[in-house]
């Protein structure tokens, strides 16, 4: 019987069972470098839909069609200012505040419905590529806005904002399966940056490009109309990484027998509101969350025109200002995920918070006196903006019962947009009336103070 010489590990460490555990260490795979840093190649192409979609936050609803819808309905008003649709009398500089009000309360009423069908169907990335699609061509179609054909801008724009929303619920809804517990706040994040990232990089490239149209022998109105349609196509192109990389996994909830998928989403949904109270953490962070991001999304709405109106500030001073705010949020949104690594997501969201109610405090305060100050404090709100915005929904994603995941980020995004049209709305009403616009504007300082 032949006896093989004593290895190494035989003289080192005569336990053998540690040898073998570091023979099958060896052989695990393990996370590159790249996997670390970025996360997973799912988790990659999540945080690239942020990057897609967020060119239409910027390019389309901030800076562009809102001053070139309201001159194309202003083309088409009569001679006392006031367009009809559907035989409504709304004033030409009204209706597209009254356009996004609208959009908005079609969600609040669309996509809890279609939150409770999906979590019952594998079709989550399916429906997410179908309303991305959607929005993004009606985006694109906002290159055919011109002349006095306000209804074709009113319309697209209200597909588009509907679709926008639907898509980021089954976009949201991947974050549970993608991340553990433990990376969530990471995760979440890294999407918000890569979203201003991407959204500010649009914008800088078509700013660029409106300053430069005439050595491409455009006008004004053909340059936006580009910049429309540029915007449509980045979220129509980039959308193709997350589709690409996104799993569709089998639902934990099979549709009952004998019932329909819209029968069991009215069911659901009423069966989800019935035992919300069951959840009582879930249901007062959604209270809590309706109010103090309601006061968050009517300050960035009206940043603006308080900007212009109450500072001076030119038009030439407001696009550096919206620049600086996306890339200066793209690094607030990682400082703010690794510092919930040290203090937690909830004390971390409530230090934001902070921030943001003497933020509001400052902005109308007699202190606040020239646009140099102005595009200071835009700075501070870059920096914790992205992360308040990133931390609730990966906070959130924690309350959720296994299974619901679409139906509960329904009700999130309900949360998220359920009172941020009645700044708007406010507006526009005003705007009706020829009030002033100081309403509005003392009514975001006041929404944070309570919070």
């Amino acid at each position: 019987m032949s006896h093989r010489p004593p290895a190494w590990w035989d003289i080192c460490d005569p336990c053998h069972d540690r040898r073998d555990n570091h023979i099958l260490w060896l052989l695990q795979p393990h996370p590159s470098r790249a996997a670390l840093l970025l996360g997973t190649r799912e988790q990659v192409g999540w945080y690239f839909y942020d990057w897609a979609n967020s060119a239409f936050s910027t390019t389309v609803v901030s800076v562009f069609l809102g001053p070139y819808l309201t001159a194309v309905t202003r083309a088409a008003a009569d001679s006392q200012g006031f367009v009809h649709p559907l035989g409504i009398a709304v004033r030409a500089d009204a209706f597209f505040p009254y356009m996004v009000s609208l959009s908005v309360l079609l969600q609040v009423f669309f996509l809890p419905i279609m939150g409770a069908i999906v979590d019952y169907t594998h079709l989550k990335k399916r429906l997410m590529a179908v309303f991305a699609y959607t929005g993004a061509f009606a985006t694109i179609g906002l290159y055919f806005l011109n002349g006095d054909n306000y209804l074709l801008g009113g319309a697209l724009f209200l597909i588009a904002n509907l679709s926008f929303g639907a898509a980021m619920v089954c976009y949201n809804a991947f974050l549970p399966e993608i991340a553990g517990p433990n990376e969530r706040d990471k995760v979440s994040s890294v999407g918000w940056a890569m979203g201003y990232l991407g959204g500010g990089l649009m914008l800088a490239l078509n700013l660029v490009f409106f300053s430069m149209r005439e050595r491409w022998g455009l006008d004004s109105t053909s340059a936006i109309r580009i910049s429309l349609a540029s915007a449509g196509m980045w979220w129509a192109i980039f959308t193709l990484l997350p589709l690409q990389r996104l799993q569709s996994r089998k639902p934990v909830r099979t549709l009952p027998a004998g019932e329909r998928y819209l029968t069991v989403g009215f069911k659901q949904l009423r069966h989800t509101l019935r035992n919300l109270p069951r959840y009582r953490h879930t249901m007062l962070f959604l209270i809590a969350y309706l109010l103090y991001n309601d006061g968050i999304q009517t300050i960035i709405a009206l940043s603006a025109q308080f900007g212009s109106e109450e500072l001076g500030m030119g038009a030439e001073e407001l696009p550096p200002l919206f620049l600086m705010v996306q890339f200066v949020a793209f690094f607030g949104a990682l400082f703010f995920g690794y510092l919930a690594r040290w203090i937690g997501a909830k004390r971390a969201i409530l230090l934001s918070l902070v921030i943001w109610t003497g933020v509001a405090i400052y902005a109308f305060s007699p202190l606040l006196e020239t646009g140099r100050q102005f595009f200071l404090l835009g700075a501070v709100i870059a920096l914790v903006l992205g992360g308040s915005q990133a931390l609730s929904r990966s906070l959130f994603s924690q309350m959720i019962p296994q299974g619901q995941e679409t139906e509960y980020f329904s009700l999130y995004e309900i949360s998220e947009r359920g009172t941020s049209w009645l700044g708007p709305l406010f507006s526009a009403w005003q705007s009706n009336l020829q009030a002033a616009t100081a309403w509005p504007c003392w009514r975001s300082a006041f929404s944070l103070l309570p919070v």
